[in-house]
């Protein structure tokens, strides 16, 4: 925590106590309540009444709504630890070191909410509906909800920087810097919506608003993705379930391989014929080509030459 959290709570804690004052309730099934050293915090109505200083946890799953004795509220989300102090004349310190809140009540301007890297103060007197979270690495998105919301001056805790958020703006400080500033954040600051009991956010997606489970036909028609059986991504067929009692056939045999041609026979009375080889076709042999005798045909034209 930032030098300057430790200093405002310390100062607004001791005025606080000079007059000890009732500052509001919040349900004990929602939050757990606690405050300064040998102090209890009294139920009524199940409501604990909280004192001038009190820091008030709400439980997971749980969004705990302070009511203010001076008008208003302050919803602090699920698993955010608040601490809030009340001075005499009825201003209010809301010191927030990591998680969010929503603000709603007639901000004065002695009213100030502090992070353990900014400081908020309020201009002027006006409806306040504020919007804060705080994250783990400083980060924090604010939101001064309303056209009719005070001026909100900001400043960090060294007051070396300072800010001005306007009615209606919405920002986020990135690791609590004022001289890193995203003044057009889109993303929600105050709490999340309460998930029922048992309901998952993809059931809410697939139901639609609808009250009743969903069925796993709802859920193939919501979602229509068949498996691709063309891929082998088919689920095999089931098998049909056995009889009880009935015999099966079952067929096991070992064959061997001989280059000879022959083949070993099965166990059993089966019978396989040998395979016949298949016979290489013969080469066609050329007929030589018929050669002629020159001295033949020398004889003969000498004899149709002399012989008459």
């Amino acid at each position: 925590m930032k030098a300057g959290w430790l200093v405002a709570m310390a100062l607004l804690g001791t005025q606080a106590h000079t007059q000890v004052r009732q500052l509001g309730s919040v349900a004990a099934t929602d939050a757990t309540v606690t405050g300064a050293p040998n102090e209890a915090f009294q139920l009524v109505s199940g409501k604990a009444q909280l004192n001038a200083t009190a820091t008030v946890t709400a439980r997971p799953g749980h969004n705990a709504e302070v009511a203010l004795n001076r008008g208003g509220s302050v919803l602090v989300c699920q698993t955010t630890a608040l601490h809030l102090t009340s001075a005499q004349d009825n201003s209010l310190l809301l010191a927030l070191d990591r998680g969010a809140m929503e603000v709603r009540m007639k901000a004065s301007a002695h009213d100030v909410v502090i992070t353990p890297d900014l400081r908020f103060t309020v201009a002027s007197a006006a409806p306040l509906d504020l919007q804060m979270r705080v994250t783990f690495n400083g980060d924090t998105c604010v939101e001064n909800r309303g056209r009719k919301a005070p001026m909100l001056n900001i400043s960090d805790s060294f007051g070396e920087s300072a800010y001005l958020l306007k009615p209606g703006q919405h920002v986020m400080f990135e690791h609590g810097s004022l001289k890193t500033v995203m003044d057009r954040e889109t993303t929600p600051c105050g709490c999340p919506p309460p998930e029922k009991p048992g309901t998952s956010l993809a059931d809410a997606i697939l139901r639609g608003g609808q009250t009743a489970p969903v069925t796993p036909q709802q859920a193939a028609a919501i979602h229509p993705f068949p498996t691709a059986q063309s891929d082998g991504l088919a689920a095999p067929p089931q098998a049909e379930p056995e009889t009880p009692g009935e015999r099966h056939v079952q067929v096991a045999s070992t064959l061997a391989f001989d280059p000879t041609g022959t083949i070993d026979k099965p166990p059993g009375d089966a019978t396989i014929p040998p395979i016949a080889p298949t016979p290489a076709p013969t080469p066609a042999v050329a007929e030589a080509p018929h050669k002629t005798n020159p001295f033949a045909a020398i004889g003969g034209f000498f004899r149709r030459l002399f012989v008459r």
